[in-house]
């Protein structure tokens, strides 16, 4: 059965779109997963991989596609494209296609947050954007970039809340503005040492205007490069209301802890696309200073500041605007918002994989 049938069948339930998820344990990809008309397939274990870990996804594989061929209905690509050549990315879609399967791809990242150099995975998107039967992506402005380099549509559907319980606010009465930085284990998107810098000279701008401002960088304990990491914490030195705290990696709950008790949180991004920090920011009401990278900022305009990093007024005035902004609505009314919005999603993909399977059975490309 290509797709589960939906007319002129009698059912006393209606039958669930099988969806091969790449990757399957992720949470957005749970929070896009109607269940009740979605059933998505785990990751296949990886050989020689800890359990959990999905990388390199075993089933973006023709191997793996063939042999379970009869198990799913559609297959969605989020993320792991960089686990294969174009011509092994080439192969796994063209099975697809031979197998009667249609293939979805979301556009997360036009530029791949854990690489430097974009050449090999540019070559990877000018496989599959153009091999897709759907895409989707999660700005306006993304599906716009889309259609300029490879003349495809997107449909655009909002990331939803990843938050499956009610957000924990925690913040101070007192008048310190509390600014939070996660640099997080320095992968090669984050300019870490001129985030700190900068964080550095707006913190003595804002002290010489008189407003209370504490920054708290936080850096894992293990890190892809040990020297910067204590370029970083000397940097933070340079001023009292900078510093540096080292963790270990924190579970998702600590970091929402975390964020919630800030007033303004810091992407100090050098490449990108879109960002689950924004997201996670928008459902605890706190704004982001971010730079002007991708369509991060098109997220949730309206709680976006820009800033340069080479130009720590710009960090300043943030700080200082995102301290007088007007009391925000009740987290109660934006947890409904977000919880309805995520619903609104959840029955977007499906729709979105029922009208798959009909145009690859009727034939038709989107």
């Amino acid at each position: 059965m290509l797709c589960p049938p939906t007319e002129n069948h009698i059912v006393t339930e209606p039958a669930l779109i099988r969806v091969a998820s790449i990757p399957a344990t992720h949470p957005y990809v749970r929070a896009i997963a109607d269940t009740e008309r979605v059933k998505v397939l785990p990751d296949p274990p990886v050989p020689g991989a800890a359990a959990g870990v999905w990388w390199p996804p075993v089933a973006l594989t023709p191997q793996w596609l063939v042999s379970h061929a009869d198990e799913f209905d559609v297959l969605h690509v989020h993320f792991g494209l960089e686990s294969f050549s174009p011509d092994e990315l080439r192969e796994a879609l063209e099975t697809a296609h031979r197998l009667g399967r249609p293939v979805v791809y979301t556009v997360h990242d036009l530029e791949n947050p854990q690489l430097v150099d974009q050449a090999p995975y540019r070559e990877l998107l000018d496989v599959i954007i153009p091999s897709a039967d759907h895409l989707v992506t999660l700005t306006a402005t993304a599906a716009a970039e889309i259609e300029r380099r490879w003349h495809r549509s997107s449909e655009v559907l909002a990331h939803p809340t990843l938050l499956d319980d009610a957000p924990v606010i925690g913040r101070s009465d007192d008048a310190t503005v509390r600014v939070g930085i996660h640099l997080r284990d320095l992968r090669p998107n984050i300019d870490a040492e001129r985030a700190v810098r900068t964080a550095v000279d707006a913190a003595g701008q804002l002290a010489e205007a008189g407003r209370a401002v504490d920054f708290e960088i936080l850096l894992n304990e293990r890190t892809r490069d040990g020297e910067a990491a204590a370029r970083v914490v000397a940097a933070a030195a340079d001023h009292p209301s900078v510093h540096v705290r080292r963790t270990p990696r924190l579970s998702d709950a600590d970091i929402a802890e975390w964020i919630g008790g800030l007033d303004l949180f810091v992407l100090p991004y050098l490449h990108g696309t879109h960002s689950g920090w924004v997201e996670l920011c928008h459902d605890l009401g706190v704004p982001v200073a971010g730079t002007e990278v991708g369509h991060i900022g098109w997220q949730h305009p309206d709680d976006f500041f820009i800033i340069g990093l080479d130009d720590a007024r710009t960090l300043a005035e943030a700080v200082s605007r995102a301290s007088d902004a007007p009391p925000r609505p009740p987290m109660d009314t934006r947890r409904s918002e977000r919880l309805a919005e995520r619903q609104a999603v959840r029955t977007a993909h499906a729709r979105l994989y029922a009208e798959a399977c009909a145009r690859v059975t009727e034939g038709v490309r989107a």
